[in-house]
């Protein structure tokens, strides 16, 4: 189960970075950044996987415990992504209105409106 999490977590992020480097469109660039963030996620619940483990609920029950700070770090994350990629969405909303393209080529080279 760990194994193949890794292995999700790693081709994910692979995904994303592939799509960061080869994307010129800022709206895609913003959505590779959300699935390498999607990457970071798995890999904070495959940190905190324990086979056989319950919830750490105090009810005086012995054995093997997940740990639930990557849990709370994931949440956290969540919510930090959402905010970083809703305001690079709503700054790729204005560089469009602004220059009238959304591809950094032509926004790096001054060809946009």
């Amino acid at each position: 189960m760990q194994l193949s999490a890794w292995i999700a977590a790693a081709l994910t992020f692979s995904m994303g970075l592939y799509s960061l480097c080869t994307q010129r469109h800022l709206i895609r660039i913003c959505v590779a950044l959300a699935v390498m963030e999607s990457s970071v996620l798995i890999a904070l619940i495959a940190l905190a996987y324990s086979p056989g483990g319950a919830a750490p609920i105090m009810d005086g029950a012995g054995g093997p415990y997940v740990d639930p700070l990557p849990h709370a770090l994931a949440l956290t994350a969540i919510v930090i992504g959402a905010a970083v990629l809703s305001l690079s969405l709503a700054l790729a909303i204005l560089i469009h209105r602004t220059h009238g393209s959304l591809d950094i080529e032509m926004l790096r080279d001054g060809d946009a409106a």
